[in-house]
C-alpha cells in the first residue's frame, strides 16, 4: 500500500515562508520523479516543482526564485520551501511521486495553503 503524506500547511502572512513535507511510504521501490502541484478555488491543479532522482528540479515561472524543491534521500522525503508568499499562492498542495518501475504516478491528499494579512 503506498502512502504519501503531506504536512506543514496552514495560514501564512504574505511575504512570509513555509515549508512543506511529504513522506512517502509503501512499495516505491524506484522513483522517477517526485513534485508538488496546487490547485486554487475554482482553478484546475497546476505543476509547481519538481525533482528527479538525478537531483534535476524544474519550477513554474510563477514560483521560481520563491519556491524550492529539495529531497532527502535517507527519509525518501520531499519538500517545498516557500518563501515571499503572495496572495496568489494560496490553494492545496499535492505532493506526486512517478514510479520509474512502471510510470504509475501516486498522489497525497493534499495540505492547505492560505496566505492572508
Amino acid at each position: 500500500q503506498v502512502q504519501l503524506v503531506e504536512s506543514g500547511g496552514g495560514l501564512v502572512q504574505p511575504g512570509g515562508s513555509l515549508r512543506l513535507s511529504c513522506a512517502t511510504s509503501g512499495s516505491i521501490f524506484n522513483i522517477n520523479s517526485m513534485g508538488w502541484y496546487r490547485q486554487a478555488p475554482g482553478k484546475e491543479r497546476e505543476l509547481v516543482a519538481t525533482i528527479t532522482s538525478g537531483d534535476t528540479t524544474t519550477y513554474a515561472d510563477s514560483v521560481k526564485g520563491r519556491f524550492t524543491i529539495s529531497r532527502d534521500n535517507a527519509q525518501n522525503t520531499v519538500y517545498l520551501r516557500m518563501n515571499r508568499v503572495k496572495f496568489e499562492d494560496t490553494a492545496v498542495y499535492y505532493c506526486k511521486v512517478r514510479s520509474g518501475l512502471d510510470g504509475m504516478d501516486y498522489w497525497g491528499k493534499g495540505t492547505l495553503v492560505t496566505v492572508s494579512s
